[in-house]
């Protein structure tokens, strides 16, 4: 089990490619996801401990130089994350949905972390700037009030760092729209 999460977001593709060669060089962490974004960004996030991760990390910060947008290192990540960035999450039921969508990549990944950790819901997805121009969502499902509660807490963070495009939450959703999400 790994319990921190950590990211690269450069403005360079191939010094992106670099830099999470070099940063897997390092330390002993897993990749996440490495790839080109919108708009012709690229992202690394790696897993590991915490040590670990913030080696890695501070080599790929130390590379990407001038093309680094953004970095950040989440200690005690909340599991259910991994999966929802590869979106191979499925959820016990189907409840109320809820939907956080945010200008940064770093701050949906810090948002989606403490909507699971603030409530009980059950991740689905969390899309991250492939097809968005460079914006990203997290979709969550669970009972009303838990998605509410779930929605004020990862919109407190994206507030907080003046990123926040929408909230919604969908107390009862169309079985086809459902559908659509998987």
């Amino acid at each position: 089990m790994y319990s921190a999460i950590g990211m690269i977001e450069l403005t360079s593709i191939a010094r992106g490619i670099n830099a999470t060669d070099l940063m897997l060089k390092t330390a002993y962490v897993e990749v996440v996801s490495a790839t080109p974004v919108c708009p012709g960004k690229y992202i690394a996030i790696i897993k590991g401990d915490v040590a670990a991760v913030e080696s890695s990390l501070s080599v790929g910060v130390e590379i990407a130089g001038e093309y680094l947008v953004d970095s950040f290192i989440l200690a005690n990540v909340h599991q259910a994350v991994f999966p929802a960035i590869t979106a191979t999450t499925m959820p016990d039921g189907i409840g109320a949905l809820g939907i956080i969508e945010c200008f940064s990549l770093s701050s949906m990944i810090i948002a989606a972390d403490a909507t699971l950790k603030a409530a009980d819901v059950q991740a689905l997805e969390l899309r991250l700037g492939s097809g968005l121009g460079g914006k990203a969502y997290f979709t969550f499902t669970g009972d009303v009030g838990a998605v509410e509660a779930g929605i004020e807490a990862g919109r407190a963070i994206a507030i907080e760092k003046g990123l926040l495009v929408d909230t919604e939450v969908i107390p009862s959703p169309s079985d086809r729209l459902w559908a659509s999400l998987f």
